[in-house]
């Protein structure tokens, strides 16, 4: 029996085809290299907003979207850089977990 109620999880690992993106609230905490099990703590997309999924079409466009990244779709991060804004969008999520706290660097969350 599944849950319907509104979802009350703060923490999620999303799983792509190299990477886990671990978040917290919607913000990525943590990224790791799903091969070598190594934590990236310089990766662009650390202490960054999950801003939506990726919506591809048939015609090869990508428009992103404001919903929740979904399993099939990427995600993307807005990265401010400074005068511009740029974009970094992952491939595709290939399972969304739920995230134990205790296999975080250093036991938590990288302060945000």
């Amino acid at each position: 029996m599944d849950y319907a109620g509104r979802e009350r999880r703060r923490r999620r690992v999303y799983l792509t085809r190299n990477t886990e993106y671990h978040a917290l609230d919607g913000v990525c905490v943590a990224v790791r290299c799903r091969k070598t099990g190594k934590w990236d703590a310089l990766h662009p997309a650390v202490k960054k907003r999950i801003e939506g999924g990726v919506r591809m079409l048939a015609s090869g466009c990508v428009l992103p979207t404001i919903d929740d990244p979904a399993v099939g779709g990427p995600m993307y991060f807005v990265l401010a850089t400074g005068e511009s804004d740029s974009q970094l969008v992952t491939s595709q999520i290939e399972k969304i977990e739920r995230s134990d706290r205790r296999k975080l660097p250093l036991n938590r969350p990288l302060q945000t």
